[in-house]
């Protein structure tokens, strides 16, 4: 097995967030509206993770996600009430879905959104509205070019830890370097626990573990196209059921 480091496919303009969203504007000004935000998602990516359990030692899943909300900053009262409710004990639990768009931003560049949400009707009305200015299309017209992957955000033991190594032992398909978390490695749906314990048994730290899309074929845009690019996605991920991002945009 042959594994090489290639420019991020879903291409992570700027810096990456705690909460592991695919893409975040350059630069962004962390001001107590922003990290409101910022606490919301990484508390529903919480709850969803527990619904698999409450134990963040049985759960991986549960595990990573409490982990990113560390890092994150949310505090730990949150992050046990976000458990509570995402596993059904707390009184007031609520339940969201998991609900994805797909489209074009401007100049053709596809875009997979993950929305979490508890109100589908106002969450597709509100992505209809956003999409304005790019094209918001039918299931499957833009997955089709993409993979369905696991994905695994995680920092090695040091320095000079062997990447290629760890993936082929681990299990990986790919790896490529992740701006925050140091790699990025690329699995097969059902290996994604297997491959994130497997990691962490060889001394890695993960921050992150979920199911993602990576870009088949990542389009190239002029550099003077894509301030209104990330101007697009920036308009999409301020909303705040939107989970995750996936822009098939190459470096």
């Amino acid at each position: 097995m042959t594994f090489k480091c290639i420019a991020a496919a879903d291409h992570r303009m700027g810096i990456r967030s705690g909460m592991g969203a695919q893409w975040k504007m350059r630069g962004k000004l962390i001001n107590a509206a922003a990290r409101s935000k910022v606490f919301t998602k990484l508390q529903k990516e919480i709850l969803m993770a527990a619904r698999g359990g409450a134990d963040p030692n049985m759960n991986a899943r549960l595990r990573a996600a409490v982990e990113a909300a560390k890092k994150g900053s949310l505090p730990r009262d949150n992050i046990e009430r976000a458990i509570m409710k995402g596993a059904g004990i707390a009184d007031d639990s609520v339940q969201y879905e998991l609900v994805t768009y797909e489209g074009f931003a401007p100049h053709r560049v596809p875009i997979v959104v993950e929305c979490l949400t508890d109100n589908r009707n106002r969450t597709t009305n509100s992505i209809r509205v956003l999409f304005r200015k790019g094209q918001l299309a039918a299931t499957g017209a833009v997955t089709w070019d993409f993979a369905h992957v696991g994905l695994v955000d995680a920092t090695g033991p040091g320095a000079d830890v062997d990447v290629e190594e760890a993936a082929i032992e681990s299990g990986a398909q790919d790896f490529e370097p992740d701006d925050e978390h140091g790699t990025r490695f690329y699995t097969e749906p059902a290996d994604l626990d297997a491959v994130s314990k497997a990691l962490s048994a060889r001394g890695w730290t993960v921050a992150t573990m979920r199911l993602g899309w990576r870009a088949k074929n990542p389009v190239t845009i002029p550099a003077a196209d894509r301030p209104e690019v990330e101007a697009f996605l920036a308009a999409i991920d301020d909303d705040d059921d939107v989970q995750h991002i996936y822009v098939g945009l190459a470096d």
